[in-house]
């Protein structure tokens, strides 16, 4: 008892003797041996003590009790790249750091990856990867991340994307930040173009790569943040549900080639609004194996447009339902809203709604084409996409070349195409409305008129595709 007292007694004094505010312990040289005690940094608080009763009445079972978290990165349960060595300058290679942040918060449920402000962070291709990752990441993005633009690099790893989130359980990108994927490297290869025509040419023939892919992903939300200048595709999800998108800009020329602002594929449940859309190819990309998409408040130009397709490439099989495009702006675009299919393919685009679209300066803002060929010469095919039950509502504006333009196959022609107050003009004489075995209602009349439709139904085939 007499020691027990002795060391409750030596810990009283040191406690009256030592200031945490000061960050000293006060006394004379006798008590070098407490001053020893204090933790790093003299906060006066880290005393090392074992089995000490705390103020809840819990035994302590020892250690230092300001210790910060294994390798002294964490922040709660905040990750931030510049804790793991990444220096933000523009010029050196941080991908390291952000695999060593997000290793260690990848275990932990809830955390946040930091990439602060005010910083230029330069990245190889890199990958953001589950399936073990806990749930609900957040990737908080307020600085700037660069792609690394090196000959050696891309053509070494043919890599299809650029920065990749796969597999995982709720991930949400947020902020005011900027992802540059530096494109213009791959888009020409010519110095008339770009300055760095030696590596343009190089790079020309390479893999164009995606800026960021989401796969196999659920509970995807992206909001706030800006991709600019990619290779190809700025924003990409692909075999993914519950995706959330708001608040986002995708930026490039309006003539860099394949440079879709968000492209669709495999993906249900999706929500797009409040989003500004600039690129070089399509606004927004839907392809094949999605379902139950939303696109809403949306301003997209340049580019060509809102489209779903191309579907059927190859004689494959493509299944689209259930696509809802409204209240967007369309300006200066190839299109306004369009689907389009190749020749020999099967499945069913079906229950597609259209409304609320103003258009300005659009080429064809109402484009059903099941000829589509982005090469010289394609091949005929008499099999093809089923496309049925397409409505059109509320499109307005002005346009350049031809307002209507219905291209439907013989074989398969499209069906349930549906009209209604549809006002389209042009300051100057442009080409008629056109129509090729299309079949569906005028609800209201059309400006100007589309008599070139049909009446009557077409039942479509079954290819096995879910509604």
């Amino acid at each position: 008892m007499g020691r027990f007292y002795n060391v409750a007694f030596t810990l009283i004094i040191a406690s009256f003797l030592c200031s945490p505010r000061a960050g000293t312990c006060h006394g004379d040289k006798g008590l070098g041996k407490q001053k020893q005690a204090v933790g790093r940094g003299g906060h006066g608080r880290s005393l090392r003590m074992s089995n000490f009763m705390g103020d809840d009445g819990h035994m302590w079972e020892g250690g230092d009790m300001d210790a910060q978290p294994k390798g002294g990165k964490k922040k709660g349960n905040v990750f931030s790249v510049l804790d793991y060595g990444a220096k933000g300058n523009g010029h050196s290679d941080d991908t390291k750091a952000f695999e060593s942040a997000w290793a260690e918060a990848c275990q932990v449920e809830g955390s946040t990856i930091e990439v602060p402000s005010g910083y230029v962070f330069l990245l190889q291709p890199i990958s953001f990867s589950g399936p073990d990752c806990a749930s609900n990441l957040i990737f908080q993005l307020d600085g700037e991340i660069k792609a690394i633009v090196s000959s050696e690099l891309w053509s070494s790893t043919r890599l299809l994307q650029w920065i990749e989130f796969t597999k995982l359980q709720g991930i949400t990108i947020t902020g005011t930040g900027i992802i540059e994927g530096q494109g213009s490297a791959w888009w020409y290869d010519s110095p008339e173009y770009n300055p760095g025509a030696e590596l343009a040419s190089e790079l020309h023939s390479s893999t164009k790569p995606t800026a960021v892919r989401f796969y196999g992903s659920t509970g995807v939300t992206v909001s706030g943040i800006t991709i600019q200048n990619s290779p190809q595709t700025h924003l990409k999800f692909d075999d993914c549900t519950n995706v959330e998108v708001s608040g986002f800009t995708a930026s490039s020329p309006g003539n860099s080639p394949n440079t879709d602002g968000i492209h669709l594929q495999n993906s249900r449940n999706v929500n797009i609004y409040s989003t500004d859309l600039q690129c070089g190819d399509d606004c927004i990309s839907i392809q094949t194996g999605c379902s139950n998409v939303n696109i809403h408040n949306v301003r997209c130009g340049p580019g060509h447009g809102i489209s779903i397709g191309g579907l059927g490439k190859d004689g494959s099989k493509a299944c689209v339902s259930n696509i809802t495009v409204r209240d967007v702006e369309i300006q200066n675009t190839l299109t306004g809203v369009r689907i389009k299919t190749w020749q020999g393919g099967s499945g069913s685009v079906q229950g597609i709604m259209f409304s609320n679209i103003q258009v300005s300066g659009v080429e064809t803002p109402i484009v059903i084409d099941q000829f589509y060929c982005d090469k010289e010469h394609c091949r005929n095919d008499s099999s093809a996409v089923s496309v049925s039950a397409i409505n059109y509502v509320n499109i307005k504006g002005t346009y350049t070349v031809k307002p209507v333009h219905f291209a439907c196959s013989d074989s398969m022609p499209c069906s349930g195409v549906s009209l209604s107050n549809i006002e389209l003009t042009s300051r100057k004489e442009t080409e008629q409305p056109y129509c090729l075995n299309a079949y569906g209602e005028l609800e209201t009349i059309t400006v100007p008129p589309v008599t070139c439709l049909r009446k009557g139904k077409v039942k479509p085939p079954v290819y096995g595709c879910l509604a």
